[in-house]
């Protein structure tokens, strides 16, 4: 419970500190979304009506009042309303989340997928000449950017080979292309840590042990090799939350898929910073829940970690 409770209390400190720094830069940029919406010469305001609207949004507040609010209403899940749109962010973004969600988790379960068939194929090809080219295969997927992965794809499986249809596709038709954009980067980095960790422990003095007994090398990966492998590998994998979040919000704008990324495109647009705020800080949390859940399944996995965590 002391454990649970340590990386409880970290992961609400990270959050904290990931609030605060994006509210401090969000504050930072010049103009703000009021202005942009209200200030229009079409709109024929009046200066106190502008001012008016301000202190409605709370925008004509001191530094510490708005960060005590914005903080205030973040714990009770209210951050405020868009000022773009007028609409209540916790509307626009729970309108907007389950998409994001849906691509995010399959992008994810894919890259790991990948990432296994990957290494797997590496360690037990016979032809070393195969195997040195799969390992190969990390380096190249870790440097193709986003999107332009993604209009490749585009190109070929939809306007080439009219495979996938990217005009008004299917429920399932339509997120087969965004899931391999957002998989393949991620399953670069992810394979790379499980090769490592593959080699190293199969230089371990047991897997020598086991081997002599005449297991299979197929037998030892399976059975032995990558459980042990495995920790390392499932702790880049929560690290790399934060750019599958990042490559969604591009993906879903390359594909033009309704989700968290056209929400934040919109708000980037329009300086909406409520809306930035909001997604920010969700951004954090599935990052933070996701490293906490990764620091409490690691002992499950590996029982030297249950007896250091038990000393």
């Amino acid at each position: 419970m002391s454990y649970v409770a340590g990386r409880a209390a970290s992961a609400l400190g990270v959050l904290l500190a990931a609030f605060t720094l994006a509210f401090l830069l969000l504050q930072a940029l010049p103009g703000d979304a009021v202005m942009i919406r209200f200030e229009s010469p079409e709109l024929g305001l009046t200066p106190d009506q502008i001012a008016a609207i301000r202190e409605a949004y709370g925008a004509d507040a001191g530094l510490l009042t708005q960060y005590g609010r914005a903080l205030t209403g973040a714990v009770q899940g209210d951050f405020g309303y868009s000022a773009a749109s007028g609409a209540p962010v916790r509307v626009l973004i729970g309108s907007a989340i389950g998409s994001t969600v849906l691509l995010a988790g399959l992008g994810l379960l894919t890259a790991v997928v990948l990432a296994v068939v990957l290494a797997t194929a590496a360690s037990l090809l016979p032809w070393p000449w195969l195997a040195g080219a799969i390992r190969s295969l990390p380096s190249l997927f870790v440097s193709v950017p986003v999107f332009w992965l993604g209009i490749v794809l585009i190109q070929l499986f939809s306007f080439r080979l009219g495979w996938i249809s990217v005009i008004r596709p299917g429920p399932l038709e339509g997120l087969i292309l965004p899931v391999l954009t957002l998989a393949v980067p991620i399953s670069a980095p992810l394979a790379q840590i499980l090769l490592r960790s593959i080699d190293g422990v199969r230089a371990a003095p047991f897997v020598g042990v086991v081997r002599a007994k005449g297991a299979s090398e197929g037998w030892l990966l399976a059975n032995n090799v990558l459980r042990n492998a495995a920790v390392p590998t499932l702790t880049i994998a929560g690290v790399l939350l934060g750019e599958l979040i990042g490559g969604a919000v591009v993906t879903e704008t390359v594909f033009a898929r309704y989700g968290i990324g056209r929400v934040t495109a919109d708000a980037l647009a329009t300086q909406d910073i409520p809306v930035l705020q909001g997604i920010v800080v969700l951004a954090a949390a599935a990052f933070v829940v996701v490293n906490l859940a990764v620091d409490l399944i690691a002992p499950l996995i590996d029982p030297r970690l249950r007896r250091r965590v038990s000393a």
